[in-house]
């Protein structure tokens, strides 16, 4: 190898294990290789730089804004409330489900799908008296293989696309990924119908385990008028630090401040509502100026003051690595935590010291405005309502729906490019006021574009200094001698290998250099490979970190890491093998 190919190797090894080892996001590690290799001398800074004016990024979000015009104006939940039904057990509602689910997730981006069904689907458990734990991975799933139907089903599919371009391809048709895409969605649709209620454990949602543990309730003190705390703000009553209780609200009688500020004054009669463990409640009553007014349980959701919710900490989240304390939580974010979820089961002890992980699911007890305030915000992958409420349906519902259709039929029929299309449509939106400008820019995920266009820099730099044609050599030399299919299976399962340790734009950008220099040492269509590293980036199944969908399902449905290759290497097979077996097929060379 030269010099530049072993210096690029070096690179992408590094930024290979920061992703592995989270330490950094993975947009500064990806960005941060490329702008290495500029440095260097390796690549030249119109190569560093052209995922930034390739369509793809921009492509992606667009999409960005037209989903979340869907989500706002809750225009799938009309089909969405149909779905599980009351009859069946499990099989007839997973099949009311996943269907639609995937049907939606090969035309919008699927994390909204997944974050509106996530709260129906506990509530419906719930009442049934089933596991969520057999219903929330399958959702994750479909929503998965609905993405591999068409080339804006995911962001993989479109960066696979616009790099092509760069690689001497045409791009990606519409609905060409879905030759292959199509029989693997429909057959591993049917796997995990069979399979689910089989192999997937009982595990209890978080709701459960904190409605099951029965430790933590909520109480009315009644500030006595004339009392020692009347007229004093709560932070001079000393209500702001209890050990273990929150003031979640105050009742005015024509009013409810909620959240609590320091310094709001209380005034005699004044209902206020605090939320902790039973044995700090109970103190409550020897506290001066307070009379109690009653007891309940914390999960009171017809109380209108206060909501709770599930939030998802994601590999993003600025509270990974770090206690509530150390992030002051409540005063940041103002809402108490009243438990943390974590690998199927309720943290014991003092959770306010305890260490935050990516994928803890935190039970929040705070104001009805929390999820509009933080759901498109790094902080939380996932905030839902504990209710199970969907969003309404809007009498605008139709803006958004009319807009993504047409931009799917202009993009369908060659009529306007899909990037052309997609910005289009994002400023209709914005333009009939389903969008505020503010909740258009919020929508674009920032990290997963700059991951992409950064990670184009990597791509160019495997392709320039020869290290993709040396990996692709060693492939067809390791598996050459099971012909073409042996060469391709290489492919897949390397790919695939990547995706479940790094992100899925950054694996299919650094295996699609190699995967066409592989082609054109073999009888294998580039295209056709191209398409298969696609797939192959897209179909993570193994594991919650390697597809945003899975993490979101994680803490809300009492999953352990292990619990996902249960049914996960069923599927994972399942793609290995038609993949194999239908690329050098649908795509001769």
């Amino acid at each position: 190898m030269t010099l530049d190919a072993w210096i690029t190797l070096g690179v992408i090894v590094a930024v290979l294990a920061v992703l592995v080892r989270s330490r950094v996001s993975p947009s500064v590690a990806v960005f941060g290789g490329a702008v290495t290799l500029l440095v260097v001398g390796v690549i030249e800074p119109e190569e560093a730089f052209s995922g930034f004016s390739n369509p793809a990024p921009i492509t992606v979000a667009a999409l960005y804004v037209l989903a979340a015009g869907i989500e706002k104006t809750g225009a799938l939940t009309p089909i969405m409330q149909s779905t599980l039904g009351e009859r069946g057990w499990y099989r007839l509602p997973l099949i009311r489900t996943l269907v639609p689910t995937a049907g939606a997730s090969a035309f919008l981006n699927n994390t909204p799908i997944v974050a509106m069904l996530i709260p129906q689907v506990t509530s419906w458990a719930e009442r049934r008296g089933v596991s969520v734990s057999k219903l929330l991975m399958p959702v994750s799933f479909a929503a998965v293989l609905g993405g591999l139907i068409t080339v804006i089903g995911t962001s993989t599919n479109l960066v696979v696309s616009g790099q092509m371009s760069t690689l001497g391809l045409e791009e990606i048709g519409f609905f060409e990924i879905g030759k292959l895409g199509l029989p693997i969605a429909a057959i591993g649709l049917v796997a995990i119908i069979v399979l689910a209620p089989r192999v997937l454990p009982d595990r209890r949602s978080a709701r459960s385990e904190m409605e099951q543990a029965g430790r933590r309730f909520s109480v009315e003190m009644i500030v006595e008028e004339g009392g020692a705390i009347d007229g004093k703000t709560v932070e001079q009553a000393q209500l702001r630090n209890l050990s273990g209780l929150f003031l979640a609200s105050v009742d005015r009688g024509d009013t409810t401040i909620a959240p609590v500020r320091p310094d709001t004054v209380l005034r005699g009669g004044n209902r206020l509502h605090f939320v902790g463990p039973v044995e700090k409640v109970v103190d409550l009553q020897e506290m001066r100026g307070l009379r109690s007014a009653e007891l309940e349980h914390v999960l009171d959701l017809a109380d209108p003051s206060v909501r709770y919710f599930e939030a998802v900490v994601g590999s993003r989240s600025p509270l990974v690595g770090r206690t509530l304390k150390d992030v002051g939580f409540r005063s940041t974010y103002q809402a108490a935590v009243l438990g943390i979820h974590r690998s199927g089961q309720l943290l014991q002890g003092r959770i306010g010291t305890e260490t935050i992980h990516v994928g803890d699911t935190l039970i929040l007890v705070t104001d009805p405005d929390f999820r509009e305030r933080w759901r498109d915000r790094a902080d939380f992958l996932l905030v839902a309502p504990m209710d199970g409420a969907p969003p309404a349906s809007s009498s605008r519902a139709w803006i958004p729906v009319t807009v993504l259709l047409a931009v799917v039929a202009a993009a369908a029929t060659g009529v306007v490019p899909i990037l052309e299309g997609a910005l289009i449509g994002a400023i209709a939106l914005v333009a009939t006021r389903v969008l505020t400008p503010l909740e258009a820019r919020r929508a674009i995920d920032i990290e997963v574009i700059v991951v992409i266009a950064s990670a184009f820099g990597l791509a160019a730099a495997m392709q320039s200094s020869g290290l993709a044609a040396t990996i692709a050599t060693g492939l067809v030399d390791v598996f050459g001698g099971f012909g073409d299919r042996g060469v391709l299976l290489g492919i897949v399962l390397a790919t695939i290998i990547l995706t479940e340790m790094v992100t899925n734009n950054a694996a299919a950008l650094l295996m699609l250099p190699i995967a066409v220099s592989a082609a054109s040492a073999t009888g294998l269509d580039p295209r056709g490979v191209a398409i298969a590293v696609a797939i192959s980036a897209s179909a993570s199944f193994l594991s919650p970190i390697g597809y945003q969908t899975n993490m979101m399902v994680y803490g809300p449905g009492g999953y352990r890491f292990t619990d996902y290759a249960r049914l996960g290497w069923i599927l994972t097979l399942t793609v290995l093998g038609l993949t194999v077996a239908l690329v050098p097929v649908l795509w001769a060379g």
